[in-house]
């Protein structure tokens, strides 16, 4: 990306949605627009974790407004991520669907661990260059994530479902503040991070950085009263715990430094981080200024080019421990490769090179679950992308990425798939020749074969040169068995020769 671009990150948290613009200079994004709407979705999950249509209308409303507002950005310019309410909620897709629309771009529902991931980029590109070692602590609505790193390194992640809105929903829900509520919320919340003793053991870090809402919030209001600019002690929670129980209520709490949209969750929010300072024997915590969003931005960065992007590392490593065949995919990926930039003339060379990167991942990938079972393997690599550790990827990409791998081989229409996307069918029929054209694990003929998607219809034909399908019969069989599959689908395959 050149100088002068402009990012944009939409963070859909539990209790905030913010929009965070800024502009590339020299490998550093500067700030050029901030916006932040108290949406509370984490307070619109029913009992049967659906949001309510309130929620749900309440996060268009937003969206709509964030929308407008990125009217003239590219795609590649914009990301929008979701996390801990939409990561539970049953009817996300519901959600989603309308929210696409009013935004205008994709919005990713990310894993817990990757949301660490991404808060530590943001608070690591923030803070000095320097080789301390860091523990990030960030409370959100309904989940706190834990990252223990160096540099921009972020070396152990993990998330918790314990957060400001939810606490605050299940021990403090009448607004109420009793030293007795906030005892019980302690302890729940000790119950719930009691691992994290072994993550994070006492000593594995040097300082300490809270990020975004809750840890925001107290140092500012400790700020206010006189204690140190950004900095959150324990003596300060002591202080500030004194100050809810004699206000006795949320409604009767009046705080300098405290927005009124905050006091409705700082109740769990306080309770939240006592625990952690509790369990990991913290004494203090500096506020740090990134945050999840920051971290969107930098990785769109990062996602712009191969050689940097966590993605490709990512595969690699699961490629790795599941023992691929290297060779076998080496040649599936330059085979589909070939394919799809034949199949896909229409797009542009942005589109092509970031489809085409997405289709050489699900090659490198597609025996991965020959390392479980031979029987059926596609199912079994499919399950694993589904539900894999898998840093730099959203839920919908792994999603999208299991899709192809377990549709590289046998039927079609066991795939919960959208035909009607057109790269998706584009990418899955070229991994599927290629699978086809690569089956006795030796470089195929590729001399005078060419793929061609016809254009408005739903119809692809492959031509070959003369005397192909005598010199290589298994493979012309394995192609006849092929069109029969797509007939199946909306889309038809043709496979032509003189």
């Amino acid at each position: 990306m050149q100088n002068g671009t402009r990012l944009a990150a939409v963070d859909l948290g539990s209790n905030s949605f913010r929009l965070e613009i800024g502009r590339l200079d020299n490998g550093r994004i500067h700030r050029t627009e901030y916006l932040k709407e108290t949406v509370r979705q984490g307070n619109g999950l029913d009992g049967d974790r659906n949001l309510t249509p309130e929620a749900m209308q309440r996060g268009w409303d937003c969206l709509a407004r964030f929308g407008e507002r990125l009217a003239g950005f590219k795609n590649s310019e914009v990301r929008a991520v979701a996390t801990q309410t939409l990561r539970e909620a049953r009817n996300r897709d519901e959600f989603l669907g309308s929210a696409h629309q009013v935004l205008g771009f994709p919005i990713d529902v990310i894993s817990g661990r990757e949301e660490a991931r991404l808060i530590y980029q943001g608070v690591a590109h923030l803070l000095p260059q320097s080789s301390e070692r860091r523990l990030v602590i960030d409370i959100g609505g309904r989940s706190t994530e834990m990252i223990l790193g160096k540099d921009l390194d972020a070396l152990v992640m993990e998330s918790y479902r314990v957060g400001s809105v939810a606490w605050s929903m299940k021990y403090f829900s009448d607004g109420q503040f009793t030293a007795r509520a906030f005892a019980a919320a302690e302890v729940a919340a000790k119950a719930v991070l009691d691992e994290a003793l072994n993550l994070y053991p006492s000593g594995g870090w040097e300082i300490a950085y809270g990020s975004s809402g809750t840890v925001g919030a107290v140092a500012d209001v400790l700020g206010a009263a006189g204690w140190p600019q950004g900095l959150v002690t324990r003596e300060g929670l002591d202080w500030l715990l004194d100050r809810l129980l004699k206000a006795q209520s949320a409604d009767r709490l009046k705080l300098d430094g405290m927005k009124d949209d905050r006091r409705a969750v700082i109740g769990g929010g306080i309770s939240v981080l006592r625990a952690v300072f509790d369990l990991l024997g913290i004494t203090q915590m500096q506020a740090a200024q990134g945050a999840l969003r920051h971290g969107v931005l930098y990785d769109l960065l990062d996602r712009e080019q191969d050689t940097t992007d966590l993605r490709s590392t990512t595969v690699q490593r699961l490629a790795r421990k599941f023992e691929v065949d290297a060779a076998q995919a080496h040649r599936v990926r330059k085979t589909a490769q070939t394919m799809f930039q034949q199949a896909s003339a229409a797009l542009t060379p942005l589109e092509l090179a970031r489809f085409q990167r997405k289709l050489d991942w699900a090659a490198q990938l597609h025996e991965i679950g020959s390392h479980i079972s031979h029987s059926d393997y596609h199912k079994h690599g499919a399950y694993i992308l589904d539900n894999a550790d898998a840093p730099g990827f959203s839920l919908p990409e792994l999603h999208r990425l299991s899709l192809l791998v377990l549709g590289h081989r046998g039927k079609l229409r066991k795939l919960e798939a959208d035909f009607e996307d057109q790269v998706f069918v584009q990418q899955l029929l070229c991994l599927r020749l290629a699978v086809i054209l690569c089956h006795a694990r030796r470089d195929p003929d590729l001399r005078g074969m060419q793929i061609e998607a016809a254009a408005g219809i739903h119809r692809f034909v492959l031509g070959c040169r003369t005397g192909w399908a005598t010199a290589y019969p298994q493979s012309a069989h394995l192609l006849r068995e092929e069109v029969l599959a797509w007939q199946k689908t909306p889309w038809t395959l043709i496979v032509a020769s003189p």
